[in-house]
């Protein structure tokens, strides 16, 4: 009977994997299906290094939306990355028990709260704060970069305290007898061990920031021109699907669906990217 049940979970788990990597090849197979041909159409270069975006004159180029991608993400990423991985540090080896049990669920709060939430957010206080002190409308990279950073915030600390806790404490104990301090024992010893953990967290913050469209949408004046400032509006890629697609029809429908199959591509070759260090790090 024992044998009978483990070989059918074994078919039921099997089956739940096939299923997966099913979905994913659906998704591969009708972006490119759709993408590439209009990419073909409009032309690689000017689909990809156009910096203009003007579909009623069935002009498509998305090289300022890249842009825009890229620098909120990375705005994202100087943003939430110290502050997730010192606080996951906090949380590890310095927070009282008494602390931990209220921030620790506060984090965890932050992971649950709807994307809409966020921008409207962004749109009371983080765009009004930048457009009262710096100028302009307010709605900018800056004030992208930092809802961002907020809402990967969550996914980084969550990833890099587990890391850290799953370090032996051999590690931390063999510092401190040599002579290290705490500090140094944590940053030193601890964090390097970690490191193929916090990464993850990283580019799964990664991918959460440069995937994320409503609040994105809501704080970051979504100008279809190449970026002139942080404190100047742009539009990303995902922002640019999402506002469009709903009358796009023809040309320009694939067009947003090729936007999408560069969406894709970056997300693959950030992924590559980790996979690549952390078989480095393996073997160092």
């Amino acid at each position: 009977m024992a044998k009978y049940k483990e070989k059918t979970m074994e078919v039921v788990f099997l089956l739940a994997a096939c299923v997966s990597i099913l979905a994913v090849a659906l998704i591969c197979v009708f972006l490119f299906a759709n993408g590439v041909p209009a990419m073909k159409e409009i032309g690689f270069a000017d689909f990809l290094l156009g910096r203009e975006w003007r579909p009623g004159n069935d002009i498509y180029g998305i090289f300022p939306m890249i842009l825009g991608s890229i620098y909120v993400t990375a705005g994202a990423i100087i943003i939430g990355v110290p502050i997730g991985l010192l606080t996951a540090v906090f949380l590890a080896r310095y927070c009282p028990a008494g602390m931990y049990k209220v921030v620790k669920p506060g984090v965890e709060l932050l992971a649950g709260i709807p994307s809409v939430v966020y921008g409207f957010f962004g749109m009371v206080v983080i765009v009004p704060f930048i457009r009262n002190n710096f100028g302009g409308s307010g709605s900018s990279i800056l004030a992208a970069s930092i809802l961002l950073g907020m809402m990967i915030l969550p996914t980084i600390i969550s990833q890099s305290e587990a890391s850290i806790r799953a370090v032996p404490e051999s590690y931390y104990e063999g510092s401190l007898a040599l002579g290290a301090t705490h500090e140094r024992s944590v940053f030193c010893a601890i964090l390097p061990a970690a490191k193929s953990g916090i990464l993850a967290g990283i580019i799964l913050g990664v991918g959460r920031a440069i995937g994320e469209t409503m609040a994105v949408i809501m704080v970051a004046g979504n100008q279809a021109r190449m970026p002139q400032g942080i404190f100047q509006g742009i539009r990303t890629m995902t922002a640019n699907i999402v506002i469009e697609m709903g009358y796009a029809e023809g040309l320009h429908r694939e067009a947003l669906i090729a936007t999408g199959v560069v969406l894709f591509v970056f997300v693959l070759l950030i992924n590559l990217a980790f996979s690549v260090v952390k078989m480095r790090g393996e073997r160092n």
